[in-house]
């Protein structure tokens, strides 16, 4: 990748939650290329997601800087420094936001100063809010997209609306890796096997799929049962977070809670850690829909989309239709091991032939000719006061945003750092919200279907 006077190219990542600053920092660096002179800033969206340093940790990505800003901090940052490349792994409306707040320093800055380029994408399968999310990623020089499936989607989206959709690039999910799976050998001593490498299975929990505890509280007895059938197997409930901690999705009932009525047996445990170190050990994933699905695929594992609450939109598992991955506790009890269908496993990116190592050849290619450019045309969102007025406005306001995408007045500044009463503040008012979240608005929904 072309270097900027410096010398390196800098690279700014903003992300608003764990899942998103894991893609962000990877999609980085896959960006920039292996043994590239790159210096990569971390930035961290204030908001109920916000990773905590565990979650940091876990995700196994080092930034050369790190500190959480709010949309305002970031645009006056990027003002005073404006870096070679910018990845914004943000919820739909704050990639809007920030977009128009960017195409507003960039309109005002001083001629001759280049702006950035903006690379956004999507952490995940995009199985809901396709031209929702789509639209409100507009304007970026380069939208990801995780696979070839998804980049013919996304076109016809932005041609659909009459919006510039030369900005799509085919790629893939910037995680995959890991060793190929090897099928344990039924030749080897079973005593041996069982007690040094015992087979197994692995249920990647969501947080928020599916909703509602009579239905989460059935997939936990599922995996108890299946320990109890099965007491040579491990069965491992790979967990996303602690409580109190927050991801991408709000999780009102975390396992963790609802296992606390449960006798588990001594091989079924709840488990927390990086997937991929998990996945090192797992002979047969178990999933309603999470991404950890196409991670498995890669690796050739054997994956399990379960069909026990219905093939339906809302759990996201209709997206694995054609797979040859839909499966039922019942089947999976009774021994059954699905086998990925490679037609469909090619179309989404996840490349188990070895090709995943160019995935990222063509958006690497995007960046350099738009670095090599002296300057940038204008960000040109397809939402604007023209196309979007009732809209708009309101996605900005969230991020302290006018409608021109200026600040407003009483934004924070960014010339300081908050002070250790402004931080206990911000602590307590997060928690605060996170209880409100976890405990009480549950509580209220509840009381209202009585």
């Amino acid at each position: 990748m072309p270097v900027s006077n410096s010398g390196t190219t800098r690279i700014t990542v903003l992300a608003d939650s764990d899942t998103r600053w894991k893609w962000g920092a990877l999609t980085a660096s896959r960006l920039a290329g292996e043994g590239a002179d790159t210096h990569l800033d971390g930035r961290l969206l204030r908001g109920r997601a916000t990773p905590t340093v565990r979650q940091l940790e876990e995700v196994g990505v080092r930034a050369d800087t790190l500190r959480e800003v709010t949309a305002v901090e970031f645009l006056r940052e990027v003002e005073r420094e404006a870096p070679d490349v910018i990845v914004l792994a943000l919820v739909g409306g704050a990639v809007q936001a920030v977009l128009h707040g960017l195409a507003r320093t960039a309109a005002s800055a001083v001629s001759g100063k280049r702006r950035p380029v903006i690379v956004t994408g999507y952490v995940g399968v995009v199985y809901e809010k396709l031209a929702d999310g789509l639209l409100l990623r507009h304007g970026a020089d380069v939208v990801l997209a995780n696979s070839r499936q998804d980049a013919e989607r996304f076109r016809a989206v932005y041609e659909g609306v009459g919006a510039d959709a030369s900005g799509v690039v085919e790629s893939a999910l910037p995680f995959l890796g890991g060793a190929a799976y090897r099928q344990k050998d039924q030749e080897t001593d079973q005593e041996t096997a069982q007690k040094n490498d015992p087979y197994t299975v692995v249920f990647a929990a969501q947080p928020s799929v599916p909703d509602n505890r009579a239905h989460r509280t059935y997939l936990l007895r599922r995996m108890v049962e299946h320990a109890r059938l099965h007491p040579d197997r491990e069965v491992l409930i790979k967990l996303r977070s602690k409580p109190g901690e927050h991801t991408t999705h709000i999780e009102e009932l975390p396992y963790q809670k609802l296992a606390k009525g449960e006798d588990l047996p001594a091989n079924c445990r709840l488990v927390y850690g990086n997937m991929g170190e998990v996945l090192d050990r797992t002979d047969l994933l178990v999933t309603v829909s999470s991404t950890a699905a196409l991670e498995s695929l890669h690796r050739r594992i054997p994956t399990a989309v379960l069909t026990d609450l219905g093939v339906r939109e809302a759990l996201g598992n209709h997206h694995f239709i054609g797979s040859g991955c839909l499966a039922s506790w019942d089947e999976i009890d009774a021994g059954y091991s699905p086998e990925a269908a490679p037609e469909w496993v090619a179309r989404q990116g996840v490349a188990p032939d070895g090709t995943y190592a160019k995935a990222f050849d063509a958006a690497r290619e995007r960046v350099v000719s738009l670095l090599a450019q002296d300057q940038l045309p204008p960000i040109t969102p397809y939402y604007s006061l023209i196309t979007a007025p009732g809209y708009l406005p309101g996605i900005l306001a969230r991020h302290h945003l006018g409608p021109d995408g200026s600040p407003l007045p009483g934004a924070p500044a960014a010339d300081r750092e908050p002070g250790p009463v402004r931080q206990a503040v911000r602590s307590a008012a997060r928690g605060a919200y996170r209880h409100g979240v976890q405990r009480v608005a549950p509580v209220i929904r509840r009381m209202g279907e009585l």
